[in-house]
Parts: C-alpha cells; sequence; structure tokens
C-alpha cells in the first residue's frame, strides 16, 4: 500500500510472541499498512503501534530486551504515538506479573498482572461479552456487551480506575479494556473476533491517521 497516499504504517512489534499475521491481516483489511517488524528503528518512524501477543509475561520481557525494543517501546508511548496492545501486549504494560513466580514488566501502566481466581477454567477461553464502563473511541460503532474472543489465565489490575474502558466477568469482573492518552489496550483478541473486532481495529486505524494528520499539519507539511 501507498503510505502517502493515507494508509497510515503501523508497526507490529515482533518479540517472539506469535500471532502476528491474523494481526496484520486484520489492520490490512481495516485501511493500515501493517509492517511486522523487530527491529527498534522501525518503531521511531511508524505512525503507530501494535503489540499483541500470547504466552507468559517473563518471556515477553525477554524477548522485549533481547531485542532492544523496551526503551524504543517507552519512548514511542511517550512521544504520543497511538499504541494498541492486545491480551499479552496490554499485560506487560503493568508494573509487575506474578505469572511464573514474578517478574517486572514495562511499568507504562501504573499496576499488576494476577491470575484468574482459583476455581475457574483457566484458561478463560472463548466468546464472552465486555462491557463499557467508560466512552472511547476505541468502541466507536461498538454496542455495549458485545462478544469478543478471549483466551488468558492472567488479568491486570491497574492501580487507577479512571484508566479502565471496560469490564469482563468469569468468576467475576476483571479488566477486559484499558485506555490513557494515546495507549489503549485489551485482554481479549479483535483480530480473533470477526466483524466486531475488525471494527475495533478500524477505530485504532482511524485515530492513527488523525494523529499523524495532525503531526503533519503542526510542522507545515
Amino acid at each position: 500500500m501507498d503510505h502517502a497516499a493515507g494508509h497510515p504504517r503501523i508497526v507490529i512489534v515482533d518479540y517472539g510472541a506469535g500471532n502476528l499475521r491474523s494481526v496484520a491481516r486484520a489492520l490490512a483489511a481495516a485501511g493500515a499498512q501493517p509492517i511486522i517488524s523487530s527491529a527498534p528503528a522501525d518503531l521511531e518512524s511508524a505512525d503507530g503501534i501494535v503489540l499483541p501477543g500470547v504466552g507468559a509475561a517473563a518471556a515477553a520481557m525477554h524477548g522485549l530486551a533481547r531485542h532492544g525494543l523496551i526503551g524504543p517501546l517507552r519512548t514511542a508511548i511517550a512521544a504520543g504515538r497511538p499504541f494498541l496492545g492486545i491480551c499479552l501486549g496490554l499485560q506487560v504494560l503493568m508494573s509487575w506479573s506474578d505469572e511464573g513466580g514474578g517478574v517486572p514488566c514495562l511499568g507504562i501502566v501504573p499496576g499488576r498482572v494476577r491470575r484468574l481466581p482459583a476455581g475457574l477454567t483457566i484458561p478463560h477461553m472463548g466468546w464472552n461479552q465486555v462491557h463499557q464502563i467508560a466512552p472511547h473511541w476505541i468502541f466507536q460503532d461498538i454496542p455495549d456487551n458485545a462478544n469478543f474472543y478471549f483466551v488468558h489465565s492472567y488479568v491486570v489490575v491497574p492501580e487507577e480506575d479512571r484508566i479502565v474502558l471496560a469490564t469482563t466477568d468469569y468468576g467475576g469482573p476483571f479488566v477486559s479494556a484499558v485506555g490513557s492518552q494515546n495507549i489503549v489496550a485489551t485482554q481479549f483478541h479483535p483480530e480473533k473476533s470477526g466483524t466486531i473486532g475488525l471494527r475495533l481495529y478500524r477505530n485504532f486505524v482511524r485515530r492513527v491517521t488523525e494523529t499523524r494528520a495532525s503531526a503533519m499539519a503542526a510542522v507545515g507539511e
């Protein structure tokens, strides 16, 4: 796709966590130019960033460190680059994960990652409703209580309630989406969620496009 023609360049961060091709297909269908990359330099030139992931937090943090991505990720987010975290990509935003005996994470969003309560079937896998508790552009044209697809054993517990955008019930409510400034992240997998998931990706691509246009106008390009 032609970047200059209006297709935003969105980098899908490849740190060895898999599930990248389905994310790329969804972003392309939503009107973006997806680029799967583990190169820090690509984060610097990206219009938007997607951090997907399945697996364990410790392995994810090791993969990010091995590719030299931790600093560039923090820098890009601090610079206001639109960011979408998916599943493990949400969890590693937190300060700490209890998974695997405990591991420090990116610390971009203050909070902790905890295992789902005992007595439940683990992982939580399949379709479940997402209850929107705060208006946000990521849910534009998506009805409240829409079903999205989940696969996870751990959940995030942010320190600040104000960033919680949605919750889902599984043995009680857990946080299924957060948002703060240029950051949005979901516990569910929109790329596995059919038409409603594609709508969420379109909302993210629209936001990336608008952000890029504003930045170009500010520098007179």
